[in-house]
C-alpha cells in the first residue's frame, strides 16, 4: 500500500517548486514552504490537501470572526503586534464580508421596477394642472412665475426635433471644449431618441460629424442616459455590485484622516489602515445579520438595533485599538463620524459619475 506524500521516503534533496537544496531532514522548504515530497500525486492525496486547507482556514475565520465581533479593537491590535498566522488577512476577510453582504442584500432589494425619469403621461398632468391651479412663485422683483409651467415647457421643449438643434463641425470647433461638448451631448441625446440608432459610426455619418473616439464615446453616453432614464434600475444595480470595490479604494483615503486625528499616537498609516478595514468588515457583518433578521421579522427594529450596536462597537474598538480615555475617545468618534459621512458624500459623487463614463 502505498505511503503518505508526509513519509521520509518521499523527501528529495531539492525543492520541486523553487529548486532550493533541501536535506531529506526537511519536511517543508524554507524558502517557499512547498511540502517537500517527491510522491505523485494521486486522488486520496489531492482531496487530503483540499479539505486541510479549507479546515486550516476555517479556523482561522472562525476565530477571526469570534474576536472582531466579541473583542472590539483586538483583532487590529493583535495584527499590527505581529500575531497574524492565527487571523484571516484583514484586506481579503473584507472583500469577502462586503460581497457576501451585498449578495444577501441582493436577493431581498432591486431597483428594476423603478418608475421611469421621464413620464409624459405625468407631464401633461403637470401641464392641466398648472392651467387650472398655477403653483405660482414670488421673485425678488416683485412679481411671480409659474414653476409648473417652467417644467412643462422644458419637458416640450425636449420633444423637439434634433435637426433644430444641429450644429455644422466648423462651428463647434469655434467653440470652447466645454459648450461644444454640451451641444453635441444634447444634440446626440435628441439624435437617438427621434432615430433609436444605437451605432455611434452610423450616428456620426448621419450627423457629418468626424468619426473620432471622443464623438463615439460621447454619444455612447447619450444613449446609456437615455437608457438609464427609460430603466434606472440598470444602472443602480450596475453601480450596487461594483460598492464592494469602491469602498474598498474609499477606506485608505478615510484611514489617511484617521492617521491624522490620532497622529500623536504611536501608529503608522498601515496599521490604522488595518483597523479600518477590520471595523468596515464588523459594519458588513453586522448589516448581514440585521438584514437576515428583516427577512425573517419584517420591520426596522433590526436596523435600529443595528445601528446602536454598530455604535458602541466603534466606541469600544477606538477605545481598545488606541487606548485613550473616555472623553478623548467620544470627540474623536463623533469627528470620524462627521469626517465619514463627508467624504462617503463626496466619494459617492465621483464613484457614480466615474461609472457611468464606464458603463
Amino acid at each position: 500500500m502505498a505511503g503518505s506524500r508526509y513519509d521520509l521516503k518521499y523527501r528529495g534533496t531539492k525543492c520541486l517548486n523553487c529548486e532550493f537544496p533541501l536535506d531529506r531532514s526537511d519536511k517543508y522548504c524554507p524558502s517557499c514552504g512547498q511540502l517537500n515530497s517527491t510522491k505523485k500525486l494521486k486522488f486520496d492525496d489531492f482531496f487530503s490537501e483540499f479539505f486541510s486547507g479549507i479546515f486550516a482556514y476555517d479556523s482561522r475565520f472562525h476565530r477571526t470572526i469570534r474576536v472582531l465581533l466579541f473583542s472590539p479593537g483586538k483583532i487590529s491590535k493583535d495584527y499590527i503586534q505581529g500575531k497574524r498566522m492565527r487571523y484571516a488577512n484583514p484586506f481579503k476577510f473584507y472583500l469577502s464580508a462586503s460581497i457576501i453582504f451585498f449578495l444577501i442584500w441582493g436577493f431581498g432589494n432591486s431597483f428594476e421596477n423603478i418608475e421611469p425619469i421621464v413620464n409624459n403621461t405625468e407631464t401633461e398632468a403637470l401641464a392641466q394642472d398648472s392651467l387650472s391651479e398655477p403653483n405660482l412663485i414670488p421673485t425678488p422683483g416683485g412679481k411671480e412665475i409659474n414653476l409648473d409651467s417652467l417644467i412643462v415647457n422644458q419637458q416640450r421643449n425636449a420633444k423637439r426635433s434634433y435637426r433644430e438643434f444641429h450644429k455644422p463641425n466648423e462651428e463647434l470647433d469655434t467653440m470652447s471644449y466645454l459648450d461644444a461638448g454640451n451641444i453635441k451631448l444634447d444634440l446626440y441625446s435628441r439624435f437617438y431618441k427621434e432615430t433609436t440608432i444605437r451605432n455611434a459610426e452610423t450616428a456620426m455619418d448621419s450627423l457629418s460629424y468626424p468619426q473620432t473616439n471622443y464623438n463615439h464615446w460621447l454619444y455612447k453616453k447619450a444613449v446609456d442616459w437615455n437608457t438609464l432614464k427609460e430603466n434606472p434600475g440598470l444602472f443602480l444595480n450596475y453601480f450596487i455590485n461594483k460598492l464592494p470595490f469602491i469602498i474598498f479604494f474609499y477606506l485608505p483615503v478615510f484611514a489617511l484622516f484617521i492617521w491624522l486625528l490620532y497622529i500623536r499616537r504611536p501608529f503608522n498609516y498601515i496599521e490604522h489602515l488595518i483597523f479600518t478595514f477590520h471595523v468596515q468588515t464588523t459594519f458588513f457583518i453586522l448589516l448581514s445579520i440585521a438584514l437576515f433578521l428583516d427577512y425573517l421579522f419584517p420591520g426596522n427594529w433590526a436596523f435600529t438595533l443595528f445601528n446602536f450596536i454598530f455604535a458602541f462597537y466603534l466606541y469600544k474598538a477606538l477605545r481598545g485599538f488606541y487606548g485613550q480615555g473616555r472623553v478623548k475617545t467620544v470627540v474623536k468618534f463623533v469627528l470620524l463620524n462627521f469626517i465619514f459621512f463627508i467624504l462617503a458624500a463626496v466619494a459617492s459623487i465621483i464613484s457614480i459619475l466615474a461609472s457611468f463614463a464606464i458603463y
